[in-house]
């Protein structure tokens, strides 16, 4: 279960039906990456933008981890990473730092969801990428951009290359660092996560298994990458509902 952890919350008669169904999906999407194993302890972060003109963004309280997550500890900010509201917490800049830069170049960015998991990492150190070498890494086929290590995110000029680096693209990996995904809603961006993550572990084990391995054809890897857009935009609106039924059995705090 969730420990109990003193945060400021937002004031409910103030609070839109729009905001408190970004919380309660942000929330729950910390959660999922704890369920999978996929969190850091208290580093990395996923972030919401809050529908509407103020451009404001949910992000987690710096200190909590992801398993402690609740729709009302999550902090309200802006793109310079101001707090709207107080809390006992603050934002990790360096954080944040990545996830305005998308947020700023792309409007429709509902959803940033970045990780720093052992396969994401390996992957990412790997000269080539990303490698089709998996039903779950062809869906990525051209469909995939990348961004060299600069230290740790507390540049804001970092912003401005991370951007032309990612391009149109949905999924970024940011070399000896880690994965980066985004969507038009919290559910696309997990989805898209996932499969990211799933591609990622399948290289690492079918690299150390110490064989010749095969790569399909340049055709099959254009059809699967098109066959992925369906993914995007079709089965995580199924799979969204599944994985919260999923959450609320196992501890449904993370809407509170």
């Amino acid at each position: 279960m969730t420990m109990n952890v003193e945060v400021s919350k937002p004031t409910p008669n103030t609070m839109s039906a729009a905001e408190k169904q970004a919380r309660i999906d942000l929330a729950a999407c910390y959660r999922l990456v704890a369920h999978y194993g996929w969190d850091d302890m208290i580093f990395t972060h996923i972030s919401a933008r809050i529908p509407g003109a103020e451009h404001h963004f949910l992000i987690n309280p710096f200190g909590m981890l992801f398993s402690e997550i609740t729709a009302s500890s999550l902090i309200k900010v802006d793109h310079d990473a101001n707090m709207i509201e107080p809390s006992s917490y603050f934002v990790n800049p360096a954080g944040f730092t990545i996830h305005s830069a998308v947020h700023m170049a792309h409007p429709t960015a509902g959803c940033v969801l970045h990780l720093h998991t052992r396969a994401g990492i390996a992957v990412s150190a790997q000269k080539e990428g990303l490698q089709p070498l998996s039903q779950m890494a062809l869906v990525f086929h051209d469909r995939v951009a990348y961004h060299d290590y600069e230290g740790i995110a507390l540049d804001l000029s970092e912003r401005e290359r991370l951007v032309k680096d990612l391009g149109d693209k949905r999924a970024l990996i940011l070399r000896n660092h880690g994965t980066l995904t985004w969507g038009a809603t919290v559910a696309e961006a997990f989805q898209r996560m996932y499969w990211l993550e799933r591609a990622c572990d399948a290289q690492i084990a079918a690299q150390a298994g110490g064989t010749p391995l095969h790569l399909p054809s340049q055709q099959s890897r254009e059809t699967a990458a098109m066959q992925g857009e369906l993914i995007w935009t079709g089965a995580a609106g199924l799979a969204w509902p599944a994985l919260l039924r999923m959450l609320d059995k196992k501890d449904p705090s993370y809407r509170t």
